[in-house]
């Protein structure tokens, strides 16, 4: 028998779909379930660099809420069973 291995990548993919998965629906549900649209913004805020000829801005941050918090654990929990 041959012996399945699981790859990084459908890992990786599997986690950012329950992240925005979750982050969806924790939006749409926040009227309903106000708990799940609960969370913090976590990041670096634009960082910008002039040159006169070329500027160059950096950012980013994750927006995480529970519903997200959820949506990763559901797909981690899918990708064990897998």
């Amino acid at each position: 028998m041959k012996k399945r291995t699981r790859s990084t990548a459908l890992l990786i993919i599997l986690l950012l779909a329950g992240a925005i998965v979750g982050s969806v629906l924790g939006e749409a549900l926040k009227s309903v379930v106000p708990l799940l649209s609960y969370g913090k913004k976590l990041g670096l805020d634009m960082i910008s660099l002039d040159m006169g000829v070329a500027g160059l801005t950096f950012g980013f941050y994750l927006n995480l809420n529970l519903a997200a918090v959820l949506g990763v654990s559901l797909a981690a929990l899918l990708y064990q069973r897998m």
